[in-house]
């Protein structure tokens, strides 16, 4: 074994492989994506790579995993959060997703790619179930219904509306700035209008009669 490849593993190597994996898999995919390619957009020899992951698979794991992790685990303390109410709650969300995705813009699609290829290894590895229905968000929202303060009982219409208000323009993003000859720019400051526009938008939705 090589010089470069025998010395002791150290975090700023791994941190570096798992960056340019991001990058990489985030583009091109779980089946598009070569080991070689993980390895130049590191700067590292694909010797090293191999060093610190055996597999190419592994590091995918371990990318979906984190990704998976910090889109929901955001919405786990969000919708946890008994100091803030539901109209709160909606406005932090579209506040945050729209930050968190504007800065990485491949989550969307490759997050939808996941679901749709392995739907049940997602359920088995984030309790998404238990992060909605054990929230405090669920309880406001059943007192809202109660209180007839929302028309709409089914909070799952809530949660996918919400969602879809924030997600959707980075997915359809080539689509919105083509239809209107968008600069980069441009489509960042109507994103920015959107954590204003979604909140109020939301809740004309669930209080209308």
């Amino acid at each position: 074994m090589s010089a470069s490849v025998s010395e002791k593993k150290d975090s700023t190597t791994e941190e570096k492989i798992k960056t340019a994996a991001k990058i990489v898999f985030y583009k091109k995919g779980f089946t598009a994506t070569r080991t070689r390619d993980i390895a130049e957009e590191a700067g590292l020899n694909l010797a090293l790579l191999n060093y610190y992951f055996r597999s190419k698979a592994k590091l995918f794991e371990i990318i979906m995993t984190e990704t998976f992790a910090g889109f929901v685990g955001s919405m786990k303390v969000i919708l946890d959060d008994e100091k803030t109410s539901l109209e709160e709650k909606v406005a932090i969300i579209a506040e945050r997703y729209i930050d968190f995705i504007g800065a990485e813009p491949e989550i969307p699609t490759f997050i939808l790619t996941e679901i749709r290829n392995n739907p049940e290894g997602l359920l088995k590895r984030l309790p998404i179930k238990e992060i909605v229905n054990d929230s405090v968000f669920i309880k406001q929202f059943q007192e809202a219904v109660q209180n007839e303060e929302v028309t709409e009982p089914n909070p799952l219409h809530f949660l996918m509306n919400l969602l879809g208000l924030v997600v959707f323009p980075f997915i359809a993003k080539p689509i919105i700035m083509g239809s209107r000859n968008l600069e980069a720019d441009q489509f960042h400051a109507l994103m920015q209008e959107r954590k204003k526009k979604i909140p109020i938008w939301i809740k004309m939705m669930f209080t209308a009669v």
